[in-house]
């Protein structure tokens, strides 16, 4: 990335490991984060999300030997781990050579072992968040990782803001937003703020309703949305920063993305 956020960040999900046709999806997975590379995008690779027990990114690169552009690789590493798991994944990172983190507290669920604050070597804090992650890997992984944090325009303002100052201090470099359709008056107010890089995120499944819960109100199922014109409108009022591709369909959209625009 070379301090280039200003490109389109595309999402690439890992496979559940209890997903049938599981050859078929790990190979899809392979082709779909070459496709991204090859066009010069970002690969973002999430880490067990929305608290499905999936594939690490770090692992599938590693067992495939895909390829690695430091700048146009980023993974997603959260909470919902052993110690000795986070710190296979960060070693797993450096040797393929992936510089680039977004650090968050991450969707968990019992089946998940869930990082303790003693693990970290930690006192006088109850649990960990993106915080504590963020300052383990910044201070045991020093100038290795350049590490990014998520910033939820839908949480209560004042306490947001308070995560995002704590998240600032223990090192974050750049920020990515929860999911916006259009303008977004307190992300404005946040990127007026701040001396970081900020990406929005953009929504890309046409199923709106699926926000509901990180928005906190019930979208109806039957609610229109056209994903593509709002990565347009995202384009048009954010255009000094990048752009999040979420839940994107790689075969009626991703082609569309060379002509929206951004390199």
């Amino acid at each position: 990335m070379s301090g280039n956020y200003n490109m389109f960040h595309v999402e690439v999900l890992p496979p559940k490991q209890d997903a049938e046709d599981l050859e078929v999806r790990l190979d899809r997975f392979a082709a779909r984060y070459k496709r991204v590379l090859d066009a010069g995008y970002c690969a973002c690779i999430t880490d067990n999300a929305m608290g499905n027990m999936s594939f690490q990114g770090s692992e599938i690169i590693e067992e495939y030997d895909l390829p690695v552009d430091g700048d146009n690789v980023m993974i997603h590493l959260n909470t919902f781990h052993s110690k000795k798991v986070l710190d296979d994944i960060l070693k797993s990172c450096i040797d393929r050579g992936i510089e680039y983190l977004l650090v968050i507290s991450g969707d968990g669920n019992v089946r998940f072992p869930k990082l303790k604050p003693s693990d970290l070597g930690l006192q006088g804090v109850s649990s960990v968040t993106a915080v504590e992650l963020l300052q383990y890997i910044n201070r045991e992984y020093s100038g290795v990782f350049h590490n990014g944090v998520a910033f939820n325009p839908y949480e209560p303002e004042e306490e947001e803001h308070e995560k995002m100052m704590k998240k600032i201090d223990a090192g974050a470099e750049f920020v990515i937003t929860q999911p916006i359709i259009d303008e977004n008056t307190i992300v404005d107010k946040l990127i007026a703020e701040i001396d970081l890089p900020v990406m929005v995120e953009a929504w890309m499944s046409k199923k709106l309703h699926l926000l509901s819960d990180c928005v906190g109100y019930d979208i109806p199922e039957d609610t229109e949305y056209d994903p593509i014109e709002s990565l347009k409108k995202l384009q048009s009022n954010y255009p000094s920063g990048g752009v999040y591709l979420a839940m994107m369909n790689y075969k009626r959209q991703f082609n569309l993305l060379s002509e929206i625009g951004r390199a």
